[in-house]
């Protein structure tokens, strides 16, 4: 399911339109995707987690956000192919993952400088 959310930075709001995740996508995330084709992910969560995620049979770098249940952003970090498990600091309620790729160059120019 498509969805435009909003996510507060540094006093800013960032409107990113996503695909919201069922469980079973929430298994296969990126994986296998093309870069430039690679769509804003969004997972939610019913409860505060601490989930480690991987980078497994994705072939590009995706930057992961986590942010709470109103959309305020806890934790930014690039993620590189490959990498076997990356976990947050801090509990959260949904984790966005964003391709690097020209659909969403302006979005991540702005969170990446976290």
């Amino acid at each position: 399911m498509n969805s435009k959310i909003t996510l507060l930075h540094k006093s800013k709001k960032i409107h990113l339109n996503v695909k919201e995740l069922s469980e079973f996508g929430k298994v296969t995330g990126l994986m296998f995707s093309k870069r430039e084709k690679a769509r804003a992910l969004l997972f939610k969560f019913d409860k505060f987690t601490r989930l480690s995620i991987h980078s497994l049979f994705v072939f590009f770098e995706f930057l992961a956000i986590w942010t709470d249940d109103k959309g305020e952003i806890l934790e930014i970090k690039k993620i590189k192919p490959f990498k076997f498990s990356v976990k947050p600091k801090k509990k959260f309620k949904n984790l966005i993952e964003v391709p690097f790729n020209k659909k969403y160059e302006s979005v991540l120019r702005v969170l990446d400088e976290s």
